[in-house]
């Protein structure tokens, strides 16, 4: 699947989202679209010692029914930058190559982005250093309605349907056999496996 791709802005999204990545020549990221609620723009999910771990980006919408997704504004007065970063110390610590990528990946956390989508965006290229992928990304400049146009995937990554993606096993922290869990942050398979990341795509 060369070409060009469509996807939504997304938090530390899981392994199909830079699985697709990895297969394209261009990543086009919606900006356009109103913003949609308990989806990966603005959550992710990491394997803590309990299991499965909601990590969720508090954000402020407008009174209007619909808000356009590049007007979403992070919400600092809760403290959720502390929540993620101690949640992603607690559960990965311990795991290989944590010492080598966190640093990296704090240091936009609490940069206190404005804008979800900047944060988003941020994170998303460095995460794509880490696995040295060098696919072009830009943003939407109008909308198009879901399907219209080729390789449209801003809908069909959702936290509330199954993918029908799987990535081969790998050793992680708590080994419950959890690495076929779907769903899981791109981070956890980078802390557990490192250099050795992209393979997994």
């Amino acid at each position: 699947m060369r070409g060009k791709i469509l996807l939504s802005t997304a938090y530390l999204p899981p392994v199909e989202y830079f699985s697709l990545i990895s297969r394209a020549d261009e990543i086009l990221i919606e900006k356009e679209e109103n913003y949609l609620k308990q989806s990966y723009r603005n959550r992710c999910y990491i394997l803590s010692p309990h299991g499965p771990q909601l990590l969720s980006v508090p954000v402020y919408l407008g009174s209007q029914h619909k808000t356009p997704l590049k007007e979403i504004r992070i919400d600092y007065s809760k403290r959720w930058q502390q929540v993620h970063l101690r949640a992603l110390m607690a559960s990965y610590s311990s795991s290989p190559y944590f010492q080598y990528y966190f640093e990296n990946i704090e240091s936009v956390i609490s940069k206190n982005n404005e804008f979800l989508i900047d944060l988003n965006t941020e994170l998303t290229m460095r995460v794509m250093n880490m696995l040295k992928l060098k696919t072009s990304l830009s943003y939407t400049t109008d909308f198009q309605p879901e399907d219209s146009i080729e390789n449209d995937y801003r809908y069909k990554l959702s936290p509330k349907k199954p993918s029908g993606f799987s990535v081969s096993e790998y050793l992680q922290v708590f080994d419950n056999n959890t690495s076929s869990i779907e769903r899981l942050s791109i981070l956890d398979l980078i802390f557990n496996v490192g250099p050795e990341a992209v393979n997994y795509l």
